[in-house]
């Protein structure tokens, strides 16, 4: 865990790190906190925050409860936005190593493939699959990891060329080591920080995909999401900002969140978490 301890020694991972556990802390905990079903109607209408005791946050149009909302929202919000972007980094990962490191016309193909992708914005992509396939998490998970695996993959892609040189890797090779051990044992791990550092992008990125499908209707309508809570707050926005103001300012703080995290992480892999030629 020497890596976590430089982690928390950066003043971004420390931040980023307290950030992400409140926030996973609040997702894990929505059952306790605010039991039952967030998305059914608890009180009266657009009561105001801190009006009533029973509703901190105050409720929506049809009586909802905002901080049941805002609490399962979260959950959805971290659960979406995290797995489409290891699905990405994971996809990424492997078509850039297997590309830079076999090269020749395998590295060619893959990389056509790539920059198939790379010139369809990722929302649009994303948009068209879950309007094309159906609206569930798994298709929404789906469709935002299709729409942002291309960048790792062209960086990983950039580091292995770079690194399948050193002398080490060339040590390796006369020893016999397998290629598909020397990729996984002595390319990946040193491929590894500068990829890291753009996961920030892809967790953020993710994350506000999933609020602008939700907001567009284009979510899960069957669990509470902080987009749909926004887009719920536009009709009474000037009596009752606060129904897209929360969700919104808790959208804010989670992309900051992930983004001070993966800066902390970066810094923390970069000084000694690899193995330096």
């Amino acid at each position: 865990m020497s890596w976590l301890r430089r982690l928390l020694r950066t003043p971004e991972g420390a931040a980023g790190f307290a950030i992400l556990l409140v926030l996973l802390s609040a997702g894990l905990l929505a059952p306790v906190i605010s039991p039952g079903d967030p998305l059914k109607i608890a009180g009266r209408a657009l009561l105001a925050p801190f009006a009533d005791p029973g509703f901190p946050l105050g409720t929506d149009r049809l009586g909802r409860d905002v901080l049941a909302g805002l609490l399962y929202g979260a959950r959805t919000s971290l659960a979406v936005g995290l797995a489409a972007a290891f699905a990405a980094m994971v996809l990424g990962l492997c078509v850039g190593l297997a590309a830079g490191f076999a090269g020749g016309l395998v590295d060619e193909a893959l990389m056509r493939v790539v920059d198939a992708f790379q010139i369809v914005p990722a929302f649009l992509l994303a948009l068209a699959f879950v309007s094309t396939i159906g609206v569930s998490t798994p298709v929404v998970v789906l469709a935002i990891a299709l729409g942002t695996w291309a960048d790792p993959a062209r960086l990983t892609r950039a580091q292995v060329l770079a690194i399948r040189e050193q002398d080490y890797v060339a040590s390796a090779r006369v020893i016999g080591m397998h290629p598909a051990e020397i990729a996984f044992r002595e390319i990946l791990p040193n491929a590894l920080p500068p990829v890291l550092a753009l996961s920030a992008t892809i967790v953020a990125g993710a994350i506000l995909t999933e609020a602008a499908l939700s907001f567009l209707g284009l979510g899960n309508p069957n669990i509470a999401t902080w987009g749909s809570m926004i887009a719920e707050g536009r009709s009474v926005l000037r009596s009752a900002s606060y129904l897209s103001v929360i969700p919104g300012a808790a959208l804010a703080v989670t992309v900051l969140g992930v983004h001070l995290f993966s800066e902390g992480l970066g810094k923390a892999l970069g000084d000694n978490g690899v193995r330096v030629a």
